[in-house]
């Protein structure tokens, strides 16, 4: 198939999320043309079956705003023609939908036929699809879509409350490169950050305040008062700055470390021993799946889609949003043997491999072969 797929090239799960399905896509032999304003930052190998297409956008005087939309619809319509696209996959509903079925109509004004997948990732339905500016197009876009798919049973149902959506919606979770998410032998960057033998917990995200990134503070204050550990915080954004005032104000600085972005963070994952991620909403869990296939357990809240992940009592535990009590006394019933913590590592990547990449990359080829196949079926 040649498939086309936009997404936002950033550090964001939806973004990765299509990265690496266009890349598994093309090792299976598809032709893959990513189409986005700048290049995917996962996208970093070269492909005989990969191409990218950079939207370019001229400045005007005329507009305050530049007109992405426009462009990306434009450069749709230009790949699809030239490249001869079978089927166009969209991630995330904002503004990525409303642009394909432009590009659609323009495409059926010369007789082609493009059949458009939609992808909802959570925060488009959640957060920034409910507000009542967006919520019409959202809505028309979706249901203008040959297929639809959520990455969770959870996000599913929110889009079911919050839309008044007609489509049938198809629940493909979100997947693991298990090659690349492994764990690595960097015993000796482990014996640099934790030179006693500390247990090390892990958090990664974009530092929003849906994130709950302060829970995770609270919850290691709570676990280094019972157990030797270390804290590694990967990633950044707006709470960065709130988050190091907490740790001066709990005198944790000098067992907390602030790594920032990291392209290989499969390496840090690797020597860790907890992942906690006490999020308020989470469409999926991608960061936790992340950290399980690198054997790393996972201490929870029990938003969105984090319970179809991650199994309480096996791979982990949940705990209701905000109560860091209940989190670190689960984070000690892990820590607190060498015995325990070796038996949830061990459950954390049996579960991951469930959402290994050759598991799930299928079930997106039998979907975009079922929706093709409908576009060409002459309607009743």
């Amino acid at each position: 198939m040649r498939i086309g797929i936009v997404c936002y090239p950033t550090f964001g799960g939806s973004g990765v999320v299509a990265t690496e399905l266009g890349k598994a896509l093309a090792e299976r032999g598809h032709r893959i043309h990513f189409i986005t304003y700048s290049q995917p930052v996962r996208l970093d190998f070269f492909s005989e079956n990969i191409s990218y297409h950079e939207v370019t956008i001229a400045k005007y005087p005329l507009f305050d705003y530049i007109p992405y939309e426009t462009a990306l619809a434009s450069k749709l319509v230009d790949v699809a023609r030239f490249e001869g696209l079978d089927v166009l996959h969209v991630h995330y509903a904002i503004p990525h939908a409303s642009v394909a079925y432009m590009a659609k109509q323009i495409l059926a004004a010369h007789g082609i036929v493009l059949p458009i997948v939609t992808t909802l990732h959570g925060t488009d339905i959640t957060l920034v699809g409910k507000d009542s500016s967006y919520e019409p197009v959202v809505t028309f876009a979706i249901n203008q879509s040959d297929g639809v798919t959520a990455v969770s049973d959870s996000l599913k149902r929110d889009t079911y409350a919050n839309f008044k959506i007609d489509k049938e919606i198809e629940v493909i979770p979100n997947f693991i490169d298990l090659e690349r998410f492994s764990k690595k032998a960097k015993d000796h960057f482990r014996k640099a950050v934790a030179p006693n033998g500390e247990r090390l917990v892990v958090h990664t995200s974009n530092f929003r305040k849906v994130k709950r990134v302060q829970d995770v503070v609270h919850v290691f204050s709570k676990i280094r008062k019972e157990i030797p550990s270390k804290l590694l915080l990967i990633g950044d954004g707006p709470e960065r700055h709130n988050i190091e005032q907490l740790c001066r104000e709990l005198n944790l600085c000098d067992d907390v470390r602030f790594l920032g972005k990291q392209d290989m963070i499969e390496e840090i994952l690797s020597i860790c021993d907890l992942f906690v991620m006490p999020s308020e909403t989470e469409s999926f869990g991608l960061a936790a799946l992340e950290a399980m296939a690198c054997q790393v357990p996972v201490i929870s809240s029990n938003a969105g889609g984090i319970p179809e992940l991650n199994i309480n009592g096996v791979t982990g535990f949940m705990s209701n949003v905000g109560d860091v009590d209940d989190m670190a006394k689960n984070a000690m019933t892990i820590l607190r043997t060498d015995e325990s913590l070796k038996k949830f590592k061990s459950q954390a990547l049996s579960r991951a491999k469930e959402f290994d990449t050759h598991v799930i990359t299928p079930l997106y080829e039998q979907y975009y072969a079922k929706v093709i196949e409908a576009s060409l079926t002459p309607a009743k």
